[in-house]
């Protein structure tokens, strides 16, 4: 496969954050991934290092926020997508779709059926405007591509039963329109602009809000985090804004 020639693109950081989430009862860890764009650059080997270094944080709870794939060959992305099948957590592993998984739609079928049926095979599944309490004081729920989709927040927190929520979501420009009720929003597609320059900063993060929500934590308009994501886009290239995950350990908040 072509990401032979690539083999700079499976280094990443593991970036590793403490926070409290409002009506957590017990501490949970959560590995965050995002973007990983299997397809023209990214094989199974490289999707595989990731895994292996997701399993060796022992995360409780593994969300991809997104952009699983960046091609509609079928024969690229299913041996990738077979490698997730290593990503073991308590809570389970789960999914939302981001703007480059809907090509598949464009390019094969008419919805995304074939790309959800190899992720489950796999062990991900994938959260569309839906939630699941995946432990008594927490809920998770994710949210359609903002681009592409038909995203419903409300309709994804319906079944809440109580507890925490965390939200997932690939785009971070759909925070306007997320409840108070949702303790973290995590998302990515920004890719931390993938080059960064000096001075300039990122050169394209794809948001209608430039640079504002390019990479990291915000507390306007909610509470969220913006990963820079594993894969490429366009170019396999990133500079100053390298490749990450992120292990969350989410506390109670103390509050009573």
């Amino acid at each position: 496969m072509i990401s032979m020639r690539f083999p700079w693109l499976a280094a990443h950081e593991v970036n590793r954050y403490a926070q409290p989430l409002p009506g957590l009862e017990r501490p949970v860890r959560v590995a965050h991934l995002s973007d990983l764009h299997i397809g023209y650059y990214i094989d199974s080997r490289i999707v595989r290092r990731w895994v292996e270094t997701t399993v060796a944080h022992r995360p409780d709870l593994i969300v991809i926020s997104g952009d699983l794939t960046d091609t509609h060959r079928a024969e690229w992305i299913r041996p990738a997508v077979a490698e997730l099948a290593g990503l073991k957590a308590p809570l389970g592993t789960w999914a939302v779709w981001g703007n480059h998984d809907y090509r598949l739609r464009r390019y094969k079928s008419r919805d995304l059926s074939d790309l959800q049926g190899w992720l489950e095979q796999a062990g991900v599944r994938v959260l569309n405007n839906a939630g699941v309490q995946v432990r008594d004081d927490l809920y998770l729920a994710g949210v359609d591509d903002l681009w592409h989709g038909q995203p419903d927040v409300e309709r994804a927190l319906r079944e809440h039963e109580g507890g925490a929520v965390l939200l997932v979501c690939h785009n971070p420009d759909y925070f306007f329109e997320i409840p108070a009720k949702v303790g973290l929003t995590l998302v990515g597609h920004t890719h931390g602009g993938q080059v960064k320059l000096p001075i300039i900063g990122p050169v394209s993060t794809s948001s209608r809000y430039g640079k504002r929500f390019a990479e990291g934590w915000f507390e306007n308009p909610v509470k969220g985090f913006v990963s820079r994501g594993l894969g490429v886009s366009m170019l396999p290239i990133r500079f100053r804004a390298n490749a990450e995950i992120v292990i969350h350990d989410l506390q109670p908040d103390g509050k009573r």
